[in-house]
């Protein structure tokens, strides 16, 4: 009986050395594939592109926010607030534009999701900030850092959309997106003044402009590019670019008021 049982074990642990040895291989090429993934451009050949998204004419005159319908919010702000669909900054350019590569891109290039989420705040009864870029796939935090109940409502054409309630201070919820997407508007079902957007890319090259209207756009590789900024109330202007190795090119928008 005892010959036998080791005639039964002996298959059973020549398997399980054959598996140990299959699972070793794979293991010892997982790393350079990983490597691989997270590093999919050339840093010694990649360029950069600069540029402003700058305002012309006559600007807007800014619509104040009545809050008085919550008491919360009303008693949030010491000053008056205004809304966020155009802001021009004390430079003339605009503020809250979304600019990204829109063509020229390798298909073949796969970029890693980041791991840090995007952050989509809720302060004073309003979205901090008002425009938020995230690659698909990528974590979106949604919180409320405000003591009052706040409705959250992603409205996209092209990933399916949520509708979340927040009725804690301090409450997160994560959502994220399969596809590419510009722009998905969100808005508060609450607090009917509260309005953003979400940018969703395949790839890390997009950005908002802020306080002076400028974006940069690193670590591209060598290549033909279309450079597309968004503008919820101006549209859409593109550009073409030529970016060659280690080169940093410049690209500028105006976009026009009355």
């Amino acid at each position: 009986m005892i010959h036998r049982r080791y005639l039964l074990l002996a298959p059973v642990l020549a398997l399980s050395a054959c598996k140990g040895g299959q699972s070793s291989s794979e293991q010892a090429a997982a790393p350079a594939a990983a490597a691989a993934v997270q590093n999919p451009v050339d840093p010694a050949t990649a360029g950069t592109v600069t540029g402003s998204v700058k305002f012309a004419g006559n600007a807007p005159k800014p619509t104040k926010i009545s809050m008085s319908a919550d008491a919360f919010c009303k008693t949030a702000h010491t000053t008056d607030v205004f809304t966020n669909d155009v802001v021009v900054n004390p430079n003339k350019t605009l503020k809250w534009a979304f600019v990204r590569v829109k063509s020229g891109l390798d298909p073949a290039i796969k970029f890693p999701t980041p791991a840090e989420p995007a952050i989509l705040d809720q302060v004073g009864c309003m979205y901090t900030p008002h425009i938020v870029g995230a690659m698909t796939n990528q974590k979106i935090k949604v919180r409320n850092s405000d003591g009052v109940l706040h409705n959250v409502n992603a409205r996209p054409a092209s990933n399916p959309g949520f509708n979340i309630g927040q009725p804690v201070k301090g409450m997160e919820s994560e959502r994220s997106f399969a596809s590419a997407e510009v722009m998905i508007p969100v808005k508060c079902d609450v607090h009917p003044w509260m309005s953003g957007f979400i940018g969703i890319q395949d790839h890390p090259y997009f950005a908002v402009t802020g306080d002076d209207g400028s974006f940069t756009l690193p670590n591209l590789p060598p290549g033909d590019y279309e450079i597309e900024a968004w503008h919820e109330k101006f549209g859409t202007a593109v550009q073409k670019v030529t970016v060659g190795a280690k080169e940093s090119k410049a690209v500028e928008f105006t976009f026009k008021g009355a």
